[in-house]
Order: C-alpha cells, then sequence, then structure tokens
C-alpha cells in the first residue's frame, strides 16, 4: 500500500503543480525489501548520487554495442512538446476528436485520455502503446539476447520484442498492435529500430493544453539509440504517418542515464484503483462534486 500511496500522491502532484512534482521526486525514497533493490521511481536525487559513486558510473568501461541496463525513471517527456509537423485533413479531424470537456472554469479536464493519465476521463487503463510509452516510463531496461532485444516498461509492466535475427518487417501485418511490429539492426555502434502495424488508438503522447497527438494504423516508427559513455544513452526518434502529417516528425536528439543498481518493479493501470482516485481526488477538484 505505501508504494501506491507514493505514486498517486505523485501523480496528484505532477497534474497539480509542476512545482510541487519536482518537490515530490527530490524528496520520495523508497527502500527495497532486504535483498532487492530500489526501483528507479523510488529513487531519489541523493539515492541515484549514491548508486553513480558506488558502481562507479563515471569513466566506466563500456560496450557500445550492448545498451543492457535499467535507464532513467520518467522517460523522454519533452518528445513531443514541439510544433508538430502539419495535419492532415484526416490527422486535423482525428486530432480534434482527442479535445475533451472542461470544467466550470473554463479548465481543460482531459477526458478523452483513457490511458490513466486524463485527470478527469472515464478511465479505463487502455494500453499507451508505441511511442507514447518512449516518453512517459518510470523507467525501462534493456536485455540483449543472441536474436532479439527486449525492453521493459515498469509503467504499465509492459514490454515489446525488437527483433534481430534477420526478418522484416511485415508488408501487412495480419493484426494491428498497440507496441508495433519491430525488427533491429546495428549501424556501426547505434541501434536502429524500425516499428509499424500500430494499434490507432494510442496517441504519439497527450497535446497541450488538452488532446493528443493522434497516428494512423499507417505509422512507421524509426528509433536511433547510441550508448555514448557507460551511463548515457542517447535516443532520437523520427515518426513516419503521411494519413496523419504532412511531413515526418522527427525528434530532438535526448539522452538518458543508467540507473545503476535499480531494477524495475511493478506498476499497472488497474481499473478500480483509479476509479476511486478520479472518484475521489480529480472529480472533487476538477468539478466540485463526487
Amino acid at each position: 500500500m505505501r508504494i501506491r500511496a507514493v505514486v498517486l500522491v505523485a501523480t496528484f502532484a505532477a497534474i497539480m503543480s509542476p512545482a510541487i512534482a519536482a518537490y515530490a521526486q527530490a524528496v520520495a525514497s523508497v527502500p527495497p525489501p532486504e535483498g532487492w533493490k530500489q526501483c528507479p521511481r523510488c529513487q531519489n536525487e541523493a539515492d541515484r548520487k549514491k548508486a553513480n559513486a558506488d558502481y562507479k558510473v563515471e569513466g566506466h568501461r563500456f560496450n557500445a554495442k550492448d545498451l543492457s541496463g535499467v535507464w532513467g525513471n520518467q522517460g523522454f517527456g519533452a518528445t513531443f512538446r514541439g510544433a508538430p509537423p502539419p495535419f492532415t485533413a484526416w490527422g486535423k479531424q482525428r486530432f480534434d476528436a482527442t479535445i475533451g470537456e472542461k470544467n466550470a472554469a473554463g479548465e481543460p479536464l482531459h477526458s478523452k485520455d483513457t490511458s490513466g493519465e486524463g485527470t478527469a476521463s472515464p478511465i479505463n487503463c487502455d494500453p499507451h502503446g508505441w511511442p507514447r510509452l518512449y516518453t512517459y516510463n518510470y523507467g525501462f531496461e534493456f536485455v540483449m539476447l543472441p536474436d532479439r532485444v527486449l525492453q521493459f516498461f515498469e509503467l504499465t509492466h509492459a514490454w515489446r520484442t525488437i527483433w534481430t535475427d534477420g526478418r522484416k518487417l511485415p508488408a501487412n501485418p495480419p493484426e494491428p498492435r498497440w507496441m508495433g511490429w519491430s525488427v533491429g539492426r546495428w549501424e556501426g555502434d547505434t541501434f536502429v529500430v524500425e516499428s509499424t502495424g500500430f494499434d490507432d488508438r494510442s496517441w504519439l503522447t497527450n497535446a497541450r493544453p488538452d488532446g493528443g497527438f493522434p497516428h494512423s494504423e499507417e505509422m512507421r516508427v524509426v528509433e536511433r539509440w547510441r550508448r555514448v559513455n557507460y551511463g548515457t544513452l542517447e535516443a532520437q526518434m523520427t515518426v513516419i504517418d503521411p494519413k496523419t502529417y504532412t511531413e515526418p516528425w522527427v525528434t530532438p536528439k535526448a539522452t538518458v542515464q543508467l540507473a545503476p543498481g535499480a531494477e524495475l518493479w511493478e506498476n499497472f493501470c488497474v481499473p478500480s484503483d483509479y476509479d476511486s482516485f478520479n472518484r475521489d481526488v480529480f472529480l472533487p477538484v476538477a468539478t466540485g462534486q463526487k
């Protein structure tokens, strides 16, 4: 119950006030059971500084083609915050459909977000999908295998498989997937991942001040991952979806830090929990009613 309370409080703080959220992240520290390790979201800055020193991250030798490890604690949050490419007519229609209702004060309620992040939406715990988990994930772990790379996410306790055995992306995927169909290859010291066949119900990320950036089932995503040193991973993403956007959406390069000595715990979107949270916390704030 304690870690659940910490997450709910942090989530509430993040939505209600960026300053409060920053304060909560700065002071929160959840110790692991004896013999276990902290999860990335359980650490505060003091924990991370100590772990970096204990594991001698600075100057540590590394293999550029080994992405193994637990990385970050939130995700690449600013990935899609810049101006998007122009919408097509179809894309604009889909974007407009993501805009939710407003409260009596005219403030957006984000009521169309069904992933668990909408402040007053009827949460049904739809998967975040890809690439939304890239932007917000409570930390992730790469596991390198001979014929595939696995990427695990603490948030929603999800994973995806990136095949490296030489197979090609399916020309006509038999079914759409929330995480897509993915293959990877090395170009020098850069791991390039290509994905297609996405379920179009997910968003790239939420938009400001309301709604979310949509995509179609025709979307193709190209990622470039590069381990620049032992403790730093660089990433860049390109979204190619001519049905929704008139040109590719190339995101800025971003970095995420290794979380040495950390391990992923579990965080599911549980409908009954979110129903209680919305009813008892968010709705009173948003509408003055339970």
